[in-house]
């Protein structure tokens, strides 16, 4: 296993749209290895293969509390089949927007179909903060960032602080 590298904002890479995964075969699951790996280290608790530059529709998860240990998550080629009209309100923070954060109203549950680590044909109901992660990391998979259901003024002041930030690292 490997880290990779996170990709920030404003790369426009985050925008692209991420293509369906054909087989999940060794390649597929060492990168879903290397994106745990990546996301613990960051440490956060969910990532999308765009946020490491591959656009392919995969994303890791693990919301599991330090007293649960580890519990991973692998999703290849989600799609949310359905949603709840209830919505809950989460504030949410990003491994590619770092250290900002934003209240963020989405379905307070969803049904998901996926393909797990193995390729097996899946399906669940999330509810509460799982149901929020999967909604906020699918949002990568189609090129939007969490950041993009705030208002434009809260975004603005997001990226331009970003922005400079990485001007800055650049510089020195």
């Amino acid at each position: 296993m490997a880290i990779r590298t996170i990709v920030t904002v404003p790369d426009p890479i985050l925008k692209q749209v991420s293509k369906p995964v054909e087989t999940v075969d060794d390649a597929l699951r060492a990168l879903m290895d290397d994106m745990l790996e990546t996301m613990y280290d960051a440490p956060g608790i969910g990532l999308a293969a765009i946020q490491v530059g591959v656009p392919k529709r995969v994303l890791v998860m693990d919301i599991a509390t330090e007293e649960e240990g580890r519990m991973p998550r692998h999703f290849v080629n989600p799609e949310i089949v359905w949603e709840s009209e209830e919505l809950a309100s989460y504030q949410e923070g990003c491994l590619s927007v770092p250290e900002s954060f934003g209240d963020v109203d989405r379905p307070a549950e969803v049904k998901v179909r996926y393909l797990d680590y193995n390729g097996e044909p899946r399906e669940i109901h999330a509810t509460g903060l799982l149901a929020t992660c999967i909604q906020h990391e699918m949002d990568h998979l189609n090129g939007v960032l969490f950041i993009d259901h705030l208002s434009r003024m809260k975004r603005d002041i997001i990226v331009r602080k970003l922005t400079k930030a990485r001007k800055i690292e650049a510089a020195e």
